[in-house]
């Protein structure tokens, strides 16, 4: 507890409730905090502050480049990364995201090598594209490991519509890929 130097005999002894610092925990009105959070928020977001990703965004590398340890051109490279390789972006800053890739690998990509237009990657040993949104629909190709297919939608009950380079569209299972 908080104490103090009673004057007359130089003991020490606890301060009366109304004089402690930290008294009985109150609870928070929410209604007075959401303003105050609110201008805390528009303000670091007028000087410049950057926030990190709220949502999982997914965005796709435009042109094969390097990634970073850092975002800087002058930190270590990494790896080089694949035009239409999906990323999942973690972290924005001015000019550079931090991304995580389809395996957990984290590295930092310039900005403006990442595309709004999105992609998947096949995670399964061979994905089975079907013709139709149905176990029981015939098969329109197959992908590999590793391909990128473009992302046109998400269906009910677990179904992507996905197109090919090559132009050939079809519909897999979304625990064959990676990237939603």
């Amino acid at each position: 507890s908080t104490l103090s130097v009673c004057s007359n005999s130089k003991r020490l002894k606890p301060l009366p409730a109304r004089h402690r610092a930290f008294s009985k925990p109150r609870e928070v009105d929410m209604k007075r905090l959401l303003p105050t959070l609110a201008v805390l928020f528009v303000s670091s977001i007028a000087a410049g502050f950057s926030l990190p990703a709220a949502a999982i965004e997914y965005r796709t590398v435009d042109a094969v480049t390097v990634l970073y340890d850092a975002p800087s051109q002058r930190g270590s490279k990494l790896f080089v990364i694949r035009r239409y390789t999906p990323v999942e972006v973690v972290v924005a800053l001015d000019g550079w995201s931090k991304v995580r890739d389809a395996e957990g690998s984290l590295a930092w990509i310039e900005k403006k090598f990442l595309s709004d237009k999105r992609s998947v990657i096949v995670t399964a040993e061979r994905a089975e594209v079907r013709q139709k949104a149905d176990e029981g629909s015939p098969l329109a190709f197959e992908a590999e490991k590793n391909v990128s297919l473009e992302y046109l939608e998400a269906l009910p009950g677990g179904w992507v519509k996905v197109r090919h380079l090559d132009g050939q569209s079809g519909f897999v299972r979304g625990n064959q890929i990676w990237g939603l």
